[in-house]
């Protein structure tokens, strides 16, 4: 490591003893596991709204064998509402693989965590130097942010040539020493001083040296991806209420959008709602109305949804052994992993009953 990469992280170091955060739950009895559980959590995620999240995910799944035995509906279901559900069914998936492979202890090199499900190089790289002490350089946003800013790196970082170069920054930056520290102490700094917008320069340890600030265009970097205009898709979702006050529910292939979790069933614009109906339940529908559509945006379209409230004409279908179908109390949600749209909307129907 350089003399001035060796100033740079002491100037981190200084700052983050003054001004870090240290009290954020996952800094308390640091484990591989919990800080691996948060570092999936933060994932294009803000700490505020991680904190609730984390702190149930604990108290359910306290370790990794409680994890990997759970059933993954339960994982899915305590995730609902944080998005990006490929995260969940990537959390069960490696529980089990370092239950199964390494007996329950996380592997201790950077080479084998980013052998498991959903676990990056930068992950990998925040698992070994907060909870082990390996020296061991880390990627995510907000380093990107700072790094590119403090040496001026052009180009969009999600480009292999601009990530390689932020890489090499990174690794040349990383200390020997106080591994836990710098690490959580970079992600602070570009959470809490080198924001997207509007950062907060002149309380900066990195200012007098920040390429990005002596330019006087901090707005410049990163370089940001070139927009495209998202597609567009329109869907209808059928509300079916049975007899009894419950709710048809379909669970969706495990790949894929919403992945894995309970929905409505789904009626594409051009299929007949009573046809749809017939085929799901065996009889037909009565008393249906039409709700307000509504857009939900993910990283790659625009779903618009229009919800379908009806009532089946008969007793309910009975779905003996299927486990893709089943009928819920609409007030009875638990253990069932739902996207945030259907949670809404079946609040909704419940208050309409």
């Amino acid at each position: 490591m350089s003399q001035t990469a060796g100033n740079f992280s002491q100037r981190v170091l200084d700052w983050y003893d003054q001004h870090g955060r240290k009290h954020l739950p996952w800094q308390q009895n640091i484990t591989p596991y919990r800080v691996w559980i948060s570092e999936i959590m933060l994932q294009q995620t803000q700490v505020k709204t991680v904190i609730p999240y984390f702190e149930t995910f604990m108290e359910r799944f306290p370790d990794v064998h409680a994890l990997a035995s759970a059933p993954v509906d339960d994982v899915l279901h305590l995730w609902s509402g944080l998005g990006y559900y490929s995260r969940a069914r990537n959390l069960h998936k490696a529980a089990c693989q370092v239950v199964e492979r390494f007996h329950g202890e996380f592997p201790q090199s950077v080479d084998q965590l980013t052998e498991l499900p959903g676990i990056g190089r930068s992950t990998a790289g925040a698992i070994a130097s907060i909870s082990m002490g390996i020296r061991a350089p880390i990627l995510d946003g907000n380093v990107k942010r700072v790094l590119a800013r403090h040496h001026a790196i052009d180009g969009w970082p999600g480009q292999s040539t601009v990530a390689n170069k932020l890489w090499d920054i990174a690794e040349n930056h990383t200390p020997s020493e106080r591994l836990p520290q710098y690490t959580q102490a970079m992600m602070d700094l570009g959470a809490m001083i080198c924001t997207r917008t509007r950062p907060t320069c002149h309380l900066c340890p990195l200012q007098e040296s920040c390429m990005a600030h002596a330019m006087g265009d901090t707005a410049a970097y990163p370089g940001k991806k070139t927009k495209k205009t998202l597609p567009e898709r329109q869907v209808r979702m059928l509300m079916v209420v049975n007899h009894v006050g419950e709710v048809l529910m379909q669970k969706r292939p495990s790949q894929g959008i919403w992945g894995g979790l309970w929905n409505f069933p789904e009626v594409s614009i051009d299929e007949s709602l009573d046809e749809k109906a017939e085929a799901m339940v065996g009889t037909g529908l009565y008393g249906m109305e039409t709700w307000t559509p509504f857009r939900h945006t993910f990283s790659h379209y625009h779903l618009d949804i229009t919800p379908i409230k009806a009532f089946t004409a008969d007793e309910s279908y009975a779905f003996h052994g299927n486990t893709q179908w089943c009928w819920i109390s609409v007030t009875s949600t638990a253990h069932l992993g739902m996207p945030a749209p259907v949670m809404k909307l079946l609040g909704l129907l419940a208050k309409s009953l």
